[in-house]
């Protein structure tokens, strides 16, 4: 499903261009030349994010950000605020009424629309983060995230293809942060109480684990060795 993207200007160039641009990233888009016909279409609509100028008609776009952040149904909705060189004071109040960015005219197309992915990319994270831990099953270490129920496991929202072996050991390491595992606390947590296992069996399960999540992040670095201890999952 495409995001919705109100954008309210009341010059109406901005609006065709804009919109057209827009249109062409695949974004769904609705325009309204001033603040009071703005706030009612996001009312309405609940877009996913607000493109506003600030000097317009009727109703200014900081009047209109007030009254869109004191309504629950609208309060969180990111929010772009589109300024003059000379909005600096203005700037600073849009800001400060909780405007998400804020980009000076005359502007790049190019430049708004790789704004307008990033706010929709975090909101998608938060609001996945916050569907997320609504489910009891799943442990979540910031960009770790483990399915108990399913035995499934991401890493900032890309899965990643454990073993059984595999997933209880990351279990085991991610559900106490910080707090160090010996070898034979890892060879019960994946394999159970009296089993012998080689404390390399361990070790190997650990690199392949290690290569698996840097395989989708290169920076991964949460798995840490403590020679001669065991390992721990990095807070």
């Amino acid at each position: 499903m495409s995001h919705k993207i109100i954008l309210v200007d009341d010059d109406q160039n901005i609006l065709t261009s804009v919109s057209i641009a827009l249109e062409s990233e695949g974004f769904d888009i609705k325009t309204y030349t001033n603040g009071e016909e703005g706030l009612k279409g996001v009312k309405s609509w609940l877009p996913d994010l607000v493109i506003l100028d600030i000097k317009m008609p009727v109703m200014d776009g900081i009047e209109v950000i007030t009254k869109i952040r004191q309504i629950p149904e609208t309060e969180l909705i990111p929010v772009i605020f589109l300024t003059s060189k000379d909005d600096e004071i203005d700037e600073v109040i849009g800001l400060k009424m909780g405007a998400d960015d804020y980009i000076t005219k005359p502007f790049s197309q190019r430049l708004l629309i790789e704004r307008i992915k990033t706010i929709l990319r975090r909101q998608d994270i938060i609001n996945s983060r916050k569907d997320i831990e609504e489910n009891e099953n799943l442990i979540i270490r910031g960009g770790l995230v483990l399915d108990d129920s399913r035995h499934l496991c991401s890493w900032k929202g890309i899965p990643i293809n454990l073993t059984v072996t595999e997933y209880l050991l990351v279990k085991a390491l991610a559900i106490r942060p910080g707090h160090v595992k010996n070898r034979d606390q890892l060879i019960d947590a994946a394999y159970g109480e009296n089993i012998y296992v080689d404390d390399r069996t361990v070790d190997s399960h650990i690199k392949r684990l290690r290569k698996k999540f840097k395989d989708i992040d290169k920076e991964f670095d949460r798995i840490e060795t403590l020679y001669g201890v065991g390992y721990k999952y990095k807070e």
